[in-house]
């Protein structure tokens, strides 16, 4: 994670600009400025047959506060992202920056039918935090938004305001949003619209697993700065070869990842990937302080 410094020209609020940038980054920045037109997708199964036991005996210990697989993959990518910090990073009005914190935001609907509301929910981690304040975190904000089956939002929260811009009349509206879009590529965007939106992490997912769905391919947007989005299947058992050579059924989630390739490299990405592969085989690495290094070793 990027250590907050004196801002310079050129910085956001959010991140500092990246000045040593290799010049096919550059390049790559001006022949494909959108976000959509750089998008890297990957699908990634894992053996999280050591995790659900882990989970069994935390959830055992203690079933007032349950720990789930979501909350275990925000915790294992909020990881990777502090300790890889190239996947922290964006690009926006045609320059790199590198973020100071990392958060995540998901969405959650208020009760599971066809016309409930959902909320958007973010989450910033401190150095502190294990598994068990980002689960506390989690459920205590889910809890609060499905206490109301509507939604009851002030105008200076981001669902209060992107419901206050849909009223506005369709020729007004589309020029407020190409004012808001102007001042996103420059990064003069308002705190009170960035803050809260999700088009403004590091991680944005989507816990498809928890109404039964498979995890999808889910494009990035142009608009805002998020240049990872996560999508999550279903638990379920599979057949698997291991190292020996014999099969087994193990405990298995596919997972689907949509990076901006600009940020880093394939083998960046790759590596990336490894460290979430480690933590679920090692699900005790979540208990450490996000602020601790895993120890994990890269080559």
């Amino acid at each position: 994670m990027a250590e907050k410094r004196k801002r310079r020209f050129g910085d956001r609020h959010d991140a500092f600009r990246v000045r040593d940038t290799k010049g096919l980054q550059t390049i790559m920045t001006h022949l494909m400025p959108k976000r959509t037109e750089c998008e890297v997708y990957l699908e990634e199964t894992f053996d999280a047959t050591e995790l659900v036991r882990w989970l069994a005996e935390k959830n055992a210990a203690d079933p007032e506060n349950k720990i789930t697989l979501f909350h275990c993959f925000v915790t294992a990518l909020t990881r990777m992202v502090r300790e890889r910090p190239l996947m922290n990073r964006y690009i926006q009005g045609r320059h790199l920056y590198e973020r100071y914190a990392v958060t995540s935001a998901f969405v959650a609907k208020r009760r599971f039918a066809d016309d409930a509301d959902e909320a958007l929910m973010v989450l910033e981690p401190k150095d502190t935090d294990t598994i068990f304040e980002v689960a506390k975190k989690i459920r205590g904000d889910v809890r609060e938004t499905r206490k109301a089956e509507h939604a009851e939002v002030g105008t200076d929260s981001i669902d209060g305001i992107i419901d206050g811009l849909a009223k506005l009349p369709m020729p007004l509206l589309a020029f407020v949003v190409k004012i808001i879009k102007t001042l996103d590529f420059f990064g003069y965007n308002p705190r009170m619209i960035t803050d809260g939106d999700p088009n403004y992490v590091s991680i944005f997912l989507s816990n498809l697993g928890s109404i039964k769905c498979p995890s999808v391919y889910h494009h990035l947007n142009n608009y805002g700065t998020n240049s990872l989005m996560v999508t999550i299947g279903t638990l379920h058992k599979e057949e698997m070869v291991m190292e020996d050579g014999h099969k087994e059924i193990r405990d298995v989630v596919t997972v689907g990842a949509t990076i901006d390739e600009r940020i880093g490299d394939g083998f960046y990405f790759a590596r990336s990937l490894k460290l979430v592969r480690y933590i679920f085989a090692h699900p005790e690495l979540l208990e450490k302080p996000l602020g601790e290094a895993s120890g994990y070793d890269y080559k």
